[in-house]
């Protein structure tokens, strides 16, 4: 039997579809990846984690810490010491995510001058046609 692009292996209802949609939300968010990144390498407390994520701000990573233990992919754990002492690891899923998300920061990293060359050509490309409709008389939106 030949397969075709429109083949799939059960029917896309909205429900599963807007399920996986949140779950990819969560997981490829701007900050999600990076937490994750750094927790690869095992238990980071929250000071060492906000070191380790350049940008991040207190509540977006306690924002963010929350709600990757409410999706199951990190743990927290509480040391009874005085002061308190909390550390974050991956749980096996996560885990298992984790080469993914190694391979798409790598994919990034490696191809990041071309995607600026892109979006340079692209930018001087629009900024020509918008001036060359500009000279024209002719209104471009772009």
């Amino acid at each position: 039997m030949i397969r075709s692009n429109t083949d799939v292996p059960e029917p896309v209802t909205r429900e599963n579809q807007c399920q996986v949609v949140e779950v990819l939300d969560h997981v490829a968010g701007k900050w999600s990846i990076g937490i994750m990144v750094a927790l690869a390498a095992g238990p980071i407390r929250f000071t060492e984690l906000e070191r380790a994520v350049p940008g991040i701000s207190r509540r977006m990573l306690t924002l963010n810490l929350r709600r990757l233990e409410r999706d199951g992919l990190l743990v927290r754990t509480i040391y009874p010491t005085v002061p308190p002492r909390v550390e974050y690891a991956l749980t096996d899923i996560a885990r298992e995510l984790n080469c993914s998300l190694t391979a798409v920061v790598r994919w990034a990293e490696l191809y990041r001058t071309t995607i600026d060359a892109a979006r340079e050509a692209y930018d001087a490309a629009q900024a020509a046609e918008t001036e060359a409709g500009t000279n024209a008389g002719v209104r471009v939106h772009a």
